[in-house]
């Protein structure tokens, strides 16, 4: 092996035992770690927050500019869908077809 593989190796065996670290830290501290019921909720508000500004940021911009409108409506579609406990197969597909059919449309 060339003195570059062998680095590209330990770095690879370095990061997978760190990942592997990290996920186990988990499990292994939840019973040790107890956060008080207001930083319960707040971490749990956070999560939300930060999963609904995800799917804002991908749903409305493309680089640095607005999408355009098929997309928000085809994930507003999925949405409701979701929303009323459709099937995850149904939600893809509907929501796929709105945003093609809008863009067949309105071209």
């Amino acid at each position: 092996m060339k003195a570059s593989e062998i680095i590209v190796v330990s770095a690879m065996l370095a990061l997978a035992t760190g990942t592997f670290a990290l996920r186990w830290t988990g499990p292994a501290l939840r019973a040790r770690v107890v956060f008080p019921p207001r930083a319960r909720q707040l971490l749990e508000a956070a999560a939300i927050v930060l999963l609904t500004a995800l799917v804002a940021i991908t749903t409305l911009t493309e680089g640095h500019s607005f999408a355009d409108w098929p997309r928000p409506i085809g994930v507003a579609v999925g949405a409701i869908l979701a929303w009323r406990k459709a099937p995850l197969v149904l939600v893809v597909l509907a929501a796929a077809a709105t945003d093609a059919i809008l863009r067949l449309a309105f071209p």
